[in-house]
């Protein structure tokens, strides 16, 4: 990334581009206004990085800090005492819906939030009374979240259709009436929130929120992915990948697309929690049982805030992290060029570019994505990093994920379809503890989308691969025939950052769903058991990369050749 031409594109890419080159250069941020170019050390006998100052708010001794008194190294990462108390206070099992009935939805005006800023929920239901709650999620000794706020009881209002603009495609809601608004007091701890919405008759579904700490310099930032939640919710009838109306045949993107979604309207999936429950809720169960030193922002919050990522160690992208604006990329491209490592737990990370706009209720609520550079109205008028093309590696922007993730989309699983992990490196850190070997298949692992190591991509020439798990051809989609789920590693060798992908969306829900038929009701049973495997490789990541970058204590060894044979 930083300093490096981009001399070569993503495969579906290389044809619209004169031969292969792109049109201009790409580098990183770093050295500009408000992103430092000093680089930190290492202190081997504390295991902290001395990171340059970063001034207020900051650790003493820098941005990416030494561990404090409240903060120790544990098992499966850093671990801070606030966390470890949060979670041994009461909790509930009442956040939980066992039957989703409809008849009432609704979403928040803010998609994060600070202590002392409002909140106005937006809700439409036919039930003649309602309430909302909201439940910061965890641990909290098993149930699963705490329960922070509750309001009274509001009558109920079926509120207006909502309109979709004309030509993009954009259902919103900006048209509803307000049904209450309250403030985030001290008591909401920062973390990942469900608001339930609670109407007569069993009418229950979810609004998400985060909250944030503006100050924060925790270990770990878990990232919520909003942009791909909203891309993908079909809430009006429109997301970016379909769209009520027909279309030519065999047409890829459907014509009948949304080009612009908004933040304005509920969301359709997963009772209202948008992605959040099946692709990043296990990761913040675990992350809050082991009391890590976490803290959370969505990728709106990093792309509104820049600097936010260099006052910590590792970012923590989640479960299916497709959509990415120019601002968030830069900014955690600037972070990494500091030191900070990042793994992505998913697949397809930077695959869609997209960019934020103003919506009536506020800045930054509707994401733009026209999905073809040449119908963007930006297209030949800005900066070609702005313009929406079918991806980030598509003219006119030219700058595939590949350089950054270390691999790329591939393709994705048949729904329902789930194939092992198989071990490519034993040898590695990441399977300490495991007692797994070259060749040992973990069950069920793998699933939906899937990301590959390419030779013909530009990446980094020290990749190493952990994992090359192969996908018969019937049991998915791709084009490039047969394809394989990678896990890969590499670090930089100027900032020592490291960057880890594990090439599954099926990664995070195998911390809580084994499929290996190991134990009784799918409880893991063992060692051998996949969650088990999963959640011991997962630990191993945070430890290590908790720690600070983590090319100066386990530097990639590249293996792609000997592995992939390309």
């Amino acid at each position: 990334m930083a300093g490096v031409a981009l001399t070569r594109q993503s495969l579906s890419d290389v044809a619209a581009v004169d031969g292969g080159v792109p049109r201009f250069q790409v580098t990183s941020q770093a050295g500009q206004p408000g992103f430092g170019a000093a680089a930190g050390s290492l202190d081997r006998r504390t295991d902290a990085y001395a990171g340059p100052s970063r001034g207020r708010g900051a650790r003493a001794g820098g941005g990416i800090g030494p561990l404090d008194g409240a903060t120790r190294p544990g098992p499966d990462g850093a671990t801070a005492s606030w966390v470890v108390a949060e979670n041994k206070r009461l909790g509930t099992t009442a956040w939980r819906i066992h039957r989703h009935k409809g008849g009432i939805a609704g979403f928040a005006n803010r998609t994060y939030v600070r202590r002392g800023q409002r909140v106005t929920l937006y809700v439409t239901t036919a039930a003649a009374a309602f309430r909302a709650e909201a439940f910061r999620m965890g641990y909290y000794q098993g149930t699963g979240a705490r329960l922070v706020w509750r309001s009274r009881e509001i009558a109920g209002k079926v509120q207006s259709s909502c309109p979709v603009t004309a030509r993009i495609n954009m259902a919103a809601c900006d048209n509803w009436k307000p049904s209450v608004t309250f403030t985030v007091s001290a008591a909401f701890v920062p973390g990942d929130y469900l608001i339930m919405l609670a109407g007569s008759g069993g009418r229950q579904s979810y609004v998400p929120l985060t909250v944030w700490d503006p100050a924060s310099t925790a270990t770990y930032v878990v990232q919520n992915d909003v942009l791909t939640w909203q891309a993908w919710n079909p809430w009006g009838g429109y997301d970016y990948y379909q769209g009520i109306g027909r279309c030519p045949a065999r047409q890829y993107p459907l014509c009948s697309r949304a080009r612009v979604v908004s933040f304005d309207r509920p969301y359709a999936n997963e009772q209202g929690s948008g992605n959040f429950l099946k692709l990043e809720y296990p990761l913040v169960r675990f992350a809050e049982k082991h009391g890590l030193d976490v803290t959370y922002a969505t990728d709106v919050t990093i792309a509104q805030h820049p600097r936010y990522l260099l006052r910590h160690r590792v970012l923590l992208s989640l479960g299916h992290d497709e959509c990415w604006s120019l601002a968030g990329r830069t900014a955690a491209v600037a972070a990494h060029d500091r030191g900070m490592n990042i793994v992505f737990f998913g697949a397809s990370p930077i695959l869609r570019h997209v960019r934020l706009r103003s919506s009536p209720l506020g800045r930054g609520r509707e994401e733009v994505d026209y999905r073809d550079a040449l119908a963007d109205p930006l297209n030949g008028k800005a900066s070609p990093l702005q313009v929406t093309g079918n991806t980030w590696g598509s003219p006119p922007t030219n700058w595939p994920e590949s350089y950054f993730v270390g691999e790329m989309y591939a393709g994705f699983l048949e729904p329902g379809r789930h194939v092992s992990m198989v071990v490519a490196d034993a040898s590695s850190w990441v399977y300490r503890g495991t007692g797994l070997h070259d060749g040992s298949a973990v069950p069920g692992v793998v699933a939906a989308d899937v990301d590959h190591f390419y030779a013909a991509m530009i990446h980094p020439g020290n990749v190493q691969i952990l994992a090359h798990s192969p996908i018969p051809a019937y049991m998915g989609q791709t084009e490039i025939g047969p394809f394989y789920s990678d896990m890969t590693y590499y670090t930089d060798a100027r900032g020592g950052a490291g960057v880890l992908d594990v090439g599954t969306s099926g990664w995070i829900p195998a911390l809580s769903h084994d499929r290996s038929g190991c134990g009784p009701s799918g409880r893991p049973a063992g060692p051998r058991c996949a969650s088990s495997v999963i959640r011991r490789i997962t630990g191993n990541i945070l430890r290590v990369f908790g720690r600070g970058p983590a090319g100066h204590r386990h530097p990639s060894a590249a293996n792609w050749r000997r592995v992939t044979g390309q």
